[in-house]
């Protein structure tokens, strides 16, 4: 015969395959991906003991301050991200959770993914060359540029490569640097022709720019949103859409004449 159990006992009987359930949902590996601020560089002068930008067949101009690129670091692949590790991204503000589709191709291995984003830092220095040597009316036949910037892959970083080449060999046009003196931030992709794409990780990468003594931050204007979102305190954003309109902004900033866009 069985016997009758009580409400409070049937509560607690069905409560445990429940808990059992939550436990196991906050261990259980997520197809996401959580990110951080990451590095930054100046690619004025020297990452890693390498000089960034080097030029030859021109004379190469003396720069001050800094034009520094911005990264995010994101849990790898192959990393088990729970819904505790989610949870605790989604509250924290220097921190992001991601699709982990948006930041590795679905299906590759850790070896194809950083094939593929070193082939779209190799595109992405090319685009930037040309960009400024177009910008700047020099002939690539005339001028030969080498970018390197060890440990960092994809395109996010063609916008600063193309300003950093435009700085050493022009500078702001009046024997001055871009810069001004500054440290300025940025992050954008650029086309040969001088266009500047949106990225993602914007908040993040001016939280690195912040922390790196930047003031000033180059934001593609489509992602002037999520940039302001979780914006540092002493940092103010300049929203761009092509190099002549970042060499320009920077120019105003400098010299008090003109406008400098704002989100």
């Amino acid at each position: 015969m069985l016997s009758r159990l009580t409400r409070s006992q049937a509560l607690t009987v069905c409560a445990l395959p429940v808990a059992a359930l939550i436990a196991t949902a906050v261990f259980a590996p997520l197809p996401f991906s959580v990110a951080q601020p990451g590095m930054t560089a100046n690619v004025l002068g020297e990452n890693k003991g390498t000089q960034v930008i080097t030029i030859s067949g021109a004379p190469v101009r003396s720069t001050s301050g800094q034009l520094r690129m911005t990264t995010i670091e994101a849990t790898g692949p192959d990393a088990q991200v729970s819904l505790g590790d989610v949870i605790d991204g989604w509250f924290a503000t220097d921190r992001a959770v991601m699709p982990r589709d948006a930041v590795y191709p679905s299906g590759d291995s850790v070896k194809e993914i950083e094939q593929h984003n070193a082939e779209q830092m190799r595109q992405s220095q090319d685009a930037a060359t040309r960009a400024a040597l177009k910008y700047l009316g020099v002939s690539d036949k005339n001028v030969e540029v080498t970018l390197k910037l060890a440990d960092v892959g994809g395109p996010s970083a063609g916008l600063l490569f193309s300003l950093g080449i435009v700085d050493k060999l022009h500078g702001d046009g009046n024997g001055g640097d871009l810069t001004g003196g500054r440290t300025i931030a940025g992050t954008g992709t650029i086309d040969a022709d001088g266009t500047v794409g949106a990225v993602g990780g914007v908040a993040l990468k001016t939280q690195a720019a912040h922390r790196d003594g930047a003031t000033i931050f180059l934001v593609p204007r489509a992602e002037c949103a999520e940039a302001k979102s979780e914006l540092p305190k002493g940092l103010r954003l300049i929203p761009v859409t092509t190099l002549k309109g970042a060499v320009n902004a920077l120019g105003a900033l400098e010299t008090g004449k003109g406008s400098v866009p704002s989100c």
